[in-house]
């Protein structure tokens, strides 16, 4: 097999209680990538679709995570690469890290799979500081896990597979502003107080638990942050108005998807989810301010051959 299409999918991050650690794999959007081995060596990017991104390898987000690949690797080919992009850079949904964990799957596999999935990850991680101006695995981890995963630790890096309940759906708004990731971080606090931080580890906690134990009472408790949400909230238009209409509407809980813009909820069954849909869409219709609505169930299975 020389060459190997597939879909590298959108994740959210953080989910609500988690940041920096735990996050989600979507299912209904994703970007699609073409990897093809050829006789010179090196990494080559031979075509965009979607947005405007650097061809050159070591500037783009899929090229530098495919560079620390074949650096270690040392095949005896080179790889090229294509990238059709769907998920729009800056969204919140993890778009630098559906490119990074693409091109690294791709040339696994056409490599024969000499990597493992928490080997992969730590090459995507280079891509995915090269848009963050950090190493987290936040998003690499379920887009190539599938599902909820948590990043146990970074150094050595450690990856932890979490069930979720059959019937968790989640809906997300995607404003079309764009927040940075690098600015996102920039506007939070250094430290926090032991009231809050104490807070936060409890809703982590019973969220591990509740989707152990696909309890989504307990789900519908945990899904809340009081370190991040009330600074990064500011930086996304009617976010309150957006949440309050959805916890309204029947959805479990949510908070920012990533670093923004994007709004994550989660529902108990599609019905659930279609109606906070709806909710979100009444909120933003009349803002002036374009929008994406996308209702997902969780995708177990992450980056996949199509």
């Amino acid at each position: 097999m020389n060459e190997i299409k597939l879909f590298s999918p959108a994740t959210v991050a953080n989910v609500a209680c988690g940041f920096d650690v735990l996050g989600f794999c979507l299912d209904s959007v994703g970007d699609e990538m073409v990897i093809r081995k050829i006789d010179k060596k090196g990494i080559y990017i031979t075509k965009i679709e979607g947005f405007d991104l650097p061809y050159e390898a070591e500037l783009n987000v899929a090229g530098v995570s495919a560079l620390a690949m074949y650096e270690a690797a040392k095949p005896d080919c080179g790889f090229e690469i294509e990238i059709y992009k769907n998920i729009k850079p800056g969204s919140g949904i993890g778009s630098s890290a559906a490119s990074a964990v693409g091109s690294v799957f791709g040339m696994n596999e056409l490599l024969g799979s000499p990597y493992t999935k928490t080997q992969l990850t730590e090459f995507a991680v280079k891509g995915e500081a090269l848009a963050s101006k950090c190493e987290h695995a936040d998003n690499l981890a379920p887009a190539l896990f599938g599902g909820f995963t948590l990043v146990k630790s970074m150094t050595p890096l450690e990856i932890l597979e979490i069930p979720s309940p059959d019937d968790l759906f989640a809906t997300i708004i995607h404003p079309q502003i764009e927040v940075k990731t690098s600015e996102a971080r920039a506007i939070l606090p250094k430290e926090v107080s032991l009231t809050n931080a104490i807070t936060q580890w409890a809703n982590f906690g019973s969220l591990i638990h509740a989707l152990h134990t696909s309890d989504y009472s307990l789900i519908q408790k945990s899904l809340h942050d009081v370190i991040v949400e009330p600074f990064r909230s500011q930086l996304i238009p009617h976010y309150n108005d957006v949440k309050t209409a959805a916890l309204k509407a029947g959805a479990l809980g949510g908070g920012i998807s990533g670093s923004g813009p994007s709004i994550f909820t989660l529902s108990k069954g599609i019905e659930s989810a279609k109606k906070v849909a709806d909710s979100m869409n009444d909120v933003y219709s009349k803002t002036g301010i374009a929008f994406d609505i996308h209702i997902s169930k969780i995708n177990t299975e992450g980056v996949k051959i199509i």
